[in-house]
């Protein structure tokens, strides 16, 4: 039977669309905050479609925690369906839709984050989002969104930023990492390994320098740039640095971020800690601007990229741990 031409066809039972959209959101992200801003509404907004859906169906979706969301066993089932479903319709749009001139977004952001994070997700990226050309504008310098110097930028700090509406997209942490070739395992053994060092633009934050680690970890800093007599390396860019430390040649003082895809892969070893608070990654434009299609649509890929990496390292084993077991991601800010 041709059901395209069928009258005995039935409606469908389903909930509202809007509904189901709100929920797949806050159960990818397990909050109402980072749903709301994936969706640009508010958690207010969020929270009522989801209790909606859950009087609509006659169960919880959600066990509400202090600070958290944890899915119930049919919020578990739900999201599965709701997640393959819209994943569905997703591939059926794209797939037709119509070839068009296509939307700039430059994205900015810094050199080390761009080449390590941004560009080993381009491929994701066109999948995702075919229609829409990404200019990567990778420099050290703060573009002026609110001018209009780019669409978006992710960038490390603190914030608050006025005039700009942010997302945390991570926590970033900085750690001893290594080689496994050099098979440093003790933190006692460290001073037998060269340091590898780069530098830090002035307006860092909070800098993650072995002086400060070797503070953190209660262990005498070696003198000048040095660890037993043995010249350290010092780079002018943290994507160098990456570099030397996965070629063995010392132990570079790296971001758990931009090492991830190594430390999982076991290319890289985090052999202890502490790891050093460096603020987060945020994600941001200028106010208004993330109503607009293709900046809304980058940004919503962004923050998935950003929450997938997160569930990545968190499930990833301590040996090669990226991120600590338990930690969560960020609160999103307008």
């Amino acid at each position: 039977m041709d059901e395209l031409n069928s009258s005995e066809r039935r409606p469908r039972r389903l909930p509202s669309l809007s509904s189901l959209r709100a929920f797949e959101a806050a159960a990818a992200h397990l909050g109402f905050q980072r749903a709301a801003a994936e969706l640009a509404v508010t958690p207010t907004a969020i929270s009522h479609q989801v209790r909606g859906l859950e009087s609509a169906l006659g169960q919880p979706l959600f066990r509400r925690l202090p600070r958290q969301l944890a899915l119930t066993p049919a919020g578990l089932r739900l999201f599965h369906a709701v997640r393959e479903g819209f994943d569905t319709i997703e591939a059926g749009v794209c797939a037709l839709r119509m070839p068009a001139a296509a939307d700039t977004v430059t994205l900015t952001t810094n050199t080390a984050f761009a080449a390590r994070w941004v560009l080993p997700r381009m491929v994701a990226f066109r999948a995702a989002c075919p229609g829409i050309e990404l200019r990567l504008h990778a420099s050290e310098s703060v573009a002026d969104l609110a001018r209009g110097d780019a669409d978006l930028a992710i960038r490390s700090g603190g914030g608050p930023w006025p005039g700009l509406t942010t997302a945390e997209l991570m926590p970033e942490r900085y750690a001893p990492v290594c080689s496994p070739l050099l098979g440093l395992k003790r933190v006692q053994d460290l001073p037998k390994h060269r340091l590898i060092h780069f530098d830090w633009q002035p307006q860092a934050r909070a800098p993650a320098l072995w002086s400060r680690w070797f503070e953190a970890a209660g262990i005498a800093a070696p003198k000048a740039r040095t660890a037993a007599g043995t010249p350290g390396l010092s780079f002018s860019d943290e994507s160098h640095a990456m570099l030397a430390t996965l070629a063995g040649h010392g132990v570079g003082l790296l971001s758990l971020t931009l090492a991830a895809q190594e430390l999982r892969s076991g290319a890289l070893l985090q052999p202890f800690g502490p790891a050093l608070d460096t603020g987060s990654y945020f994600l941001a434009t200028a106010s208004g601007r993330e109503r607009e299609p293709a900046i809304r649509a980058v940004w919503q890929w962004v923050v998935a990229q950003a929450t997938q990496d997160l569930t990545d390292r968190s499930a990833t084993p301590r040996g090669g741990s990226a991120v600590d077991k338990g930690e969560k991601p960020g609160r999103f800010l307008r």
